[in-house]
């Protein structure tokens, strides 16, 4: 997929107001719009323009691009990075949006879930619009649950017509068993209400940080476990970090590397908790001394062991 420059499909700059971002829409939309231009690629290069414009006219849409986009030119390839948005605050949703028309695989990657909504008019009676972000937390906080400041980045215009970043800080509970991909609604603090209605809710997309030891999937873990090879060849108890504490784990005699253990029920908690699966890695002493070294051959001269008996060799 490649990244694409919406400043330079509507040529202006990156630090262009609002009312710059209009005037170079309206003056290429005049140009290229398939009412009037009947050239063939007209149609094509309106429907960039409407994303480019749905884009940069949008100050929560137009931060979160300035963030991703930072050193990025048009053409290049392009995935999203993991949790390239968190922490923006987004309002509105798919129903009431402005119809620009169809939209790149890039838009939608981006910002398929964020559609932003009609201003109300003067005298509008209405619930305020839900807001929405995504969160990062750590895993441990699935396991024990917490109370945790969350900063977020709500974009606005400023009174030049240019995005500038208001930040909030909110005190949160992670329940525990959360997972990720849950939300969090927090009630009230979306948009205000117009004309006495309430007000909208925010609602919390919790994904987990990276994790040094562990692979989440929903709610089961994996871990990877080095083990000495007399532990793997004639089997031990072995203990076991994991986010709920130490415990104690069977290995089996026999094991190799890649041996897959389940232990149920240790993974995130919940009405059906998760499981932990730890996958066994063999790992060899180095022969960094020269009783290791013999060892090292005694064992190569009374074992009758060859690791490659299955394996063709070619001649």
């Amino acid at each position: 997929m490649e990244f694409k420059d919406y400043y330079k499909v509507l040529g202006v700059e990156r630090t262009a107001s609002e009312d710059e971002v209009k005037k170079a829409f309206r003056k290429l939309a005049r140009k290229y719009h398939p009412d009037v231009n009947k050239a063939a690629g007209a149609a094509t290069r309106m429907q960039e323009l409407n994303e480019a414009y749905d884009v940069l006219r949008d100050p929560q849409k137009r931060a979160a691009y300035d963030q991703v986009g930072q050193g990025r030119h048009g053409g290049q390839e392009f995935h999203p990075p993991p949790g390239w948005d968190a922490g923006f605050e987004f309002s509105g949703g798919p129903q009431g949006a402005p119809d620009f028309g169809a939209h790149s695989d890039f838009f939608e990657a981006l910002f398929g879930a964020a559609r932003g909504a009609r201003r109300a008019g003067p005298g509008t009676r209405s619930r305020g619009q839900d807001h929405h972000a995504k969160v990062v937390i750590p895993l441990e906080d699935a396991f024990h649950g917490a109370t945790r400041t969350l900063t977020l980045h709500s974009p606005e215009l400023d009174a030049g017509g240019h995005v500038a970043l208001r930040e909030r800080q909110l005190s949160v509970n992670i329940p525990k068993g959360i997972r990720a991909g849950q939300q969090i609604r927090l009630v009230g603090q979306g948009t205000p209400g117009l004309g006495g209605e309430p007000a909208g809710d925010l609602y919390l997309e919790v994904q987990f940080e990276p994790h040094a030891r562990y692979r989440v999937d929903g709610r089961d873990l994996y871990l990877a476990l080095p083990v000495a090879p007399w532990e793997a060849a004639l089997g031990a108890v072995v203990p076991v970090r994991t986010p709920d504490g130490q415990l104690e784990m069977n290995v089996p005699a026999g094991s190799q590397t890649g041996r897959k253990l389940r232990l149920k029920g240790r993974g995130i908690p919940g009405g059906a908790p998760g499981d932990l699966y730890v996958m066994l890695e063999v790992v060899l002493p180095p022969a960094a001394s020269e009783k290791a070294k013999a060892l090292y051959r005694q064992m190569a001269q009374e074992l009758a062991f060859d690791p490659r008996h299955d394996v063709e060799v070619a001649r």
